[in-house]
């Protein structure tokens, strides 16, 4: 991930411009199959929201933001009802939206891609887990504000999925922006620093918007 040699890095930035940040950890794949990483994601929010007051958060302003597989239990999380904060936006670089479709190198017949290996199976094999765990499927009416950002040349994670999740949002009647980034790969690789730099100041702006007092999503 280009961001990783920032210095200041990434987080530092988010927090300088006055919002705090939590980086949670959840079980990858080979310690646990879905739904474990969102349920510790979820778990990680609700530990958040009993010490709120402790530590000074207004759990009720929480924007979550992933990349890539980040990205991908970022948009379940938000996008899936739970106990605990909900969050108000979500920020999403270049996330699996659909795990039930063939997509550029994706192959949902496959049992050794990273999605088989989340699933625990084929996805095409197990078409309810694979439904479950896509953010296209869980769109609706009432989901938080998203900020979409993929890269068009992406040979990793196929830009249709922000688009679709995107347009089904769209369609929905929820906030949504896409920005698909021309001549970008998976982890903004093949784009010149000022344009990454572009990115994560968007992804920012957009961050501190849903995050003030008062700010509204629609």
């Amino acid at each position: 991930m280009r961001t990783r040699d920032w210095d200041p890095g990434p987080f530092a930035r988010i927090a300088a411009a006055g919002v705090a940040v939590a980086c949670a950890d959840y079980r990858l794949s080979g310690e646990a199959h879905f739904p474990a990483p969102v349920d510790d994601l979820r778990a990680a929010l609700r530990w958040l929201g009993l010490r709120a007051a402790e530590l000074d958060l207004d759990m009720e302003r929480t924007v979550v933001w992933g990349e890539s597989a980040g990205g991908h239990l970022a948009s379940l999380l938000a996008l899936t009802q739970h106990t605990g904060p909900t969050p108000v936006a979500a920020v999403i670089w270049y996330g699996p939206a659909d795990l039930t479709t063939a997509r550029g190198p994706y192959d949902p017949r496959s049992s050794t891609t990273p999605e088989a290996l989340l699933l625990d199976g084929a996805p095409a094999a197990r078409p309810d887990r694979a439904r479950e765990a896509s953010p296209l499927a869980h769109a609706h009416p009432g989901a938080p504000a998203f900020l979409l950002v993929h890269g068009e040349e992406d040979s990793m994670v196929a830009c249709s999925h922000s688009r679709d999740l995107a347009a089904r949002l769209d369609e929905l009647g929820a906030p949504v922006h896409l920005r698909t980034v021309p001549g970008a790969d998976h982890g903004w690789h093949g784009l010149p620093s000022a344009t990454v730099e572009d990115v994560f100041e968007q992804s920012l702006r957009f961050t501190r918007r849903h995050t003030r007092r008062g700010a509204s999503d629609r």
